[in-house]
């Protein structure tokens, strides 16, 4: 096969005019997959997009065979509002996307925590749609204990707050709780309980809503990254977390990356491939070819089985950006491609 015979798929993340000046195959975070589709027999061209350039862009990656977009859905004050526009543009004309921004919207965002609540990985979740169904209902909520507030669309621990009311207090607009941003270098607030609500209005504007989840007792012991291509696991990222915990807890540990095949994490590999993800296709009326090329699961451990087992709560699903991946993922994201541009 020549170059000019080659399947096309850009590769777009996010720069300025500058970086788009500059962007190279041979450089960025994304060599990696870059040089296994080549190998795959596809030619990967790399495409930064900023809002200035869109109608560049979307000239750009109508000329492809396939798109694959690393872009976080908010990022330095802005979000993919255009971006989407354009992607959903571009495949109206017929280039694949992966992830499709209705993809994103399924399966990306904080909701299908509630839409998949009873699925295996749930937890007590709750959504509220309006301001004033959040005052209506999540002070009771909290009087069974600590709660965590998910704004839907965010990364990087925006929007994500744990709140718990204080020693003696009652679930009542009077109440004084104790509230924690996930951000880095978050300090705890003491508030009313109403003054808190008032903040997080901010969260419903646009038909946003919030996702509330029980507090995970077991968060000192870290998070679990399930990455995945399409319906296969390709590997795991295991990391003690600070997110949510106290000031004084100490530093996010490392990131500590395996393979598919990490013993201790082939229980949750089996049911993930074979239970929980059929089940949320189903339950979001997807297919497997519709699922995106690189995405994760991040778990948080449960509550231990009698038998002193552990189980898993799903606190968020990544599609828009998901970086860094594990060593054995670019391969399987170009064979995910390949197979899907010679079905097409």
């Amino acid at each position: 096969m020549t170059l000019s015979d080659q399947p096309r798929v850009a590769v777009v993340w996010r720069g300025d005019r500058e970086a788009r000046a500059r962007a190279s195959a041979a450089k960025g975070r994304l060599v990696p997959v870059i040089e296994a589709l080549a190998r795959e027999g596809v030619r990967a061209e790399p495409v930064v997009y900023c809002e200035e350039a869109s109608a560049e862009v979307r000239e750009q990656l109508l000329a492809m065979d396939a798109v694959l977009v690393w872009v976080d859905p908010i990022s330095e004050g802005r979000d993919r509002n255009d971006l989407d526009a354009l992607l959903r543009d571009v495949a109206a004309g017929g280039v694949w996307v992966s992830a499709h921004p209705d993809v994103i919207l399924k399966m990306g965002t904080k909701e299908v925590l509630y839409r998949t609540r009873d699925l295996g990985w749930g937890a007590d979740t709750d959504l509220y749609a309006t301001a004033e169904d959040l005052q209506a209902r999540f002070p009771v909520r909290l009087a069974a204990g600590a709660r965590v507030l998910k704004q839907n669309r965010g990364n990087g621990g925006q929007g994500i707050w744990k709140v718990e009311l204080t020693e003696g207090a009652q679930a009542a607009d009077r109440a004084v709780v104790e509230v924690l941003h996930a951000r880095r270098g978050s300090q705890i607030e003491l508030m009313p309980l109403a003054a808190l609500m008032e903040r997080m209005e901010t969260y419903f504007a646009a038909d946003g809503r919030l996702i509330d989840q029980p507090f995970q007792t077991r968060l000192p012991e870290g998070m679990i990254r399930c990455y995945l291509a399409q319906d296969r696991v390709v590997g795991f990222g295991r990391q003690l977390i600070k997110a949510l915990l106290p000031p004084d807890a100490g530093e996010p540990g490392p990131r500590i990356m395996s393979g598919a095949d990490h013993p201790p994490l082939q229980a949750l590999r089996t049911t993930l491939e074979g239970d929980w993800v059929p089940k949320m296709m189903a339950r979001l009326q997807l297919d497997p070819a519709d699922l995106p090329v690189i995405w994760d699961a991040d778990f948080l451990y449960g509550p231990r089985t009698p038998a002193g087992e552990d189980t898993y709560v799903l606190c968020e699903i990544n599609v828009s950006g998901v970086f860094p991946i594990p060593d054995e993922a670019p391969a399987e994201i170009a064979r995910s491609v390949a197979r899907r541009l010679a079905h097409d």
